[in-house]
């Protein structure tokens, strides 16, 4: 190993937070390994210098390069630690064949790979995997179904259902998607294509304001993007097209011990912490940590190194498992760490905060026959998104009063909370409506409000309505054409701090984070005609529209 790789190392493993480590490693580049249909996929090839016996591997597929991020981050610093690794680029992307086609081909290509690893004569037979985002998508795409099983898996901020990221209860995900759109269709032009500038700054508003967005892949990534294609082609609910993406009605059973890290405010959050409880119920050995973090942030990226490293020992070298009970949650605001035994936690009480007349929020639904309030959403003027979780920054919490000052936006706020609300678990609303138009967006966000006024988003969610969707389990019509919409927001640990007050926004949209909607029938990726939509939001008795909030007793 060259002494300047061992600088290097030194000074990834401290931004990494992690302990020294002195294990010498060597590197086989380019290592090649066909697929059943002949396509040649390589990899990196990481192992002990002064060890040649046969060894188990741990597995990490990449298609966002092997030398860079994926080999500084996930790669060397296990072979740090004495692990051996093979890194492989996915299907065409840095050197290996075939077409990049995202999501959707995974699973062939890792049990190909398992198998060639298997065979290979410095592996002993046993494989894990590990990384995140995409690089735990191709875990769900092989855990479930190798044989014989993995030893363990690292489902870190990723998630079984794949398709329910891109679409959020019928939404698109506009904004990540086409951010990431502009990584995918660049990165293999170098550092400098992808680094966030003025110019991709520019770019991106332009093409997220498109019209028809059908074609916005050449605004950012400067040529056509195969994901994109897919992306605005296959959105209506239950598109069997994206079976091969998603994981979630996959025999839970048959996965090895899983570990698991992810954010309050990564864009996966809410769809992890369902795999966690459902691997859970199926029997399923799994850990999961919910930090203050967005997506791939410094700090979620250390934690997930921690974790898969101390995950690894146990599972491969027989060391001990990771102490504490199998959840541990940041509780926002509060400055602590919660651990519980399961998720969401027991103790927590579903709170129905009630939308009332005169915008105001309490505990009891409004009495009597309260009018329902009114807005209109305009597609040519459509309500802004501002903060949550988001791919690139500014994400996160953000000042919501320019917004909730928009007549576009219904808010609806508590008194003064007389003591603190420790809210833990996840977030609904129930939303009595009636829409002008049969298509259309409810957007539901629980926001904390201070001492001064000012509005930090905690929470929110979105659902889409249309007559592919209404009525439906979530949606019902009543007589009085009043649909009754099921909203389900972020899940969240956060404390309301005493004095603060808590608010429930209601609109028509967020955009850019989704895209308009055109009031039409049109897909949202070929729509030109946009038409506004009148809303009507309903809260008396027989309507009582409410927030429930998972309220965890003070100790």
């Amino acid at each position: 190993m060259n002494p300047l790789w061992g600088i290097a190392g030194m000074a990834a493993d401290r931004a990494l937070g992690l302990g020294p480590a002195a294990v010498r490693y060597v590197v086989r580049r380019d290592v090649a390994a066909a697929m059943a249909d002949g396509v040649v996929l390589l990899g990196d090839h990481y192992r002990p210098a002064a060890d040649d016996r046969p060894l188990p591997v741990v597995l990490i597929r990449s298609p966002y390069g092997r030398a860079g991020l994926p080999g500084t981050v996930f790669a060397a610093p296990l072979a740090r630690r004495g692990f051996q690794v093979f890194i492989q680029s996915t299907r065409g992307t840095f050197g290996s064949g075939g077409l990049f086609r995202p999501f959707t081909g995974e699973r062939e290509d890792g049990l190909a790979t398992v198998a060639w690893l298997r065979d290979q004569p410095w592996c002993d037979g046993q494989v894990s995997m590990t990384g995140g985002s995409y690089l735990g998508h191709t875990q769900w795409a092989v855990a479930p179904y190798a044989d014989p099983p993995l030893r363990s898996v690292s489902l870190n901020i990723t998630a079984a259902k794949m398709s329910a990221a891109f679409y959020q209860h019928g939404a698109p995900n506009l904004q990540n998607v086409l951010n990431w759109i502009g990584l995918i269709g660049r990165q293999e032009r170098g550092l400098r294509a992808v680094i966030p500038g003025p110019l991709r700054v520019a770019r991106m508003r332009r093409a997220l304001r498109k019209v028809p967005l059908q074609a916005a892949d050449t605004d950012v990534a400067g040529a056509p993007v195969t994901f994109w294609r897919d992306f605005v082609q296959h959105s209506c609910p239950g598109d069997e097209f994206w079976a091969g993406a998603d994981h979630d009605r996959a025999d839970l059973a048959r996965l090895p011990p899983v570990s698991m890290v992810t954010g309050w405010w990564d864009l996966f959050v809410p769809l992890q912490l369902r795999d966690y409880a459902a691997i859970r119920a199926a029997g399923g050995t799994a850990r999961i940590i919910v930090g203050p973090w967005a997506h791939g942030e410094p700090g979620e990226i250390k934690a997930i190194t921690r974790q898969d490293i101390a995950w690894l020992e146990h599972h491969l070298r027989g060391g001990p498992p990771p102490p504490g009970p199998p959840v541990r949650v940041f509780l926002q605001k509060a400055g602590r760490w919660l651990e519980f035994g399961q998720w969401p936690p027991p103790a927590t009480v579903a709170t129905a905060y009630h939308l009332r007349a005169r915008g105001r929020l309490a505990l009891g639904p409004e009495p009597g026959d309260a009018p329902p309030r009114t807005f209109v959403y305009d597609p040519a003027d459509p309500t802004p998104s501002a903060g949550g979780p988001l791919l690139q920054p500014p994400g996160k919490q953000v000042d919501n009063r320019a917004i909730e000052a928009r007549p576009d936006v219904l808010t609806y706020t508590t008194d003064p909370l007389p003591a603190a609300q420790d809210l833990v678990g996840p977030v609904s609303a129930r939303i009595f409506a009636r829409t002008g138009r049969r298509h259309a967006d409810l957007f539901v966000r629980v926001c904390d409000v201070d001492e001064t006024g000012l509005s930090r988003n905690i929470v929110d969610g979105i659902r889409r309505l249309s007559p592919q969707t209404v009525p439906a389990g979530d949606v019902r019509a009543g007589a009085d054409r009043v649909l009754a919409v099921e909203v389900e927001l972020y899940p969240t640990a956060y404390r309301v701090q005493a004095g603060h007050r808590i608010r429930v926004q209601v609109s028509g949209g967020a955009f850019p984070r989704f895209p308009r909607n055109f009031g039409t029938a049109e897909p949202f990726g070929s729509a030109t005609r946009a038409v506004p939509c009148q809303f009507e939001i309903y809260h008396d008795s027989r309507h009582p529209s409410c927030v429930f909030l998972p309220v965890l007793p003070c100790p």
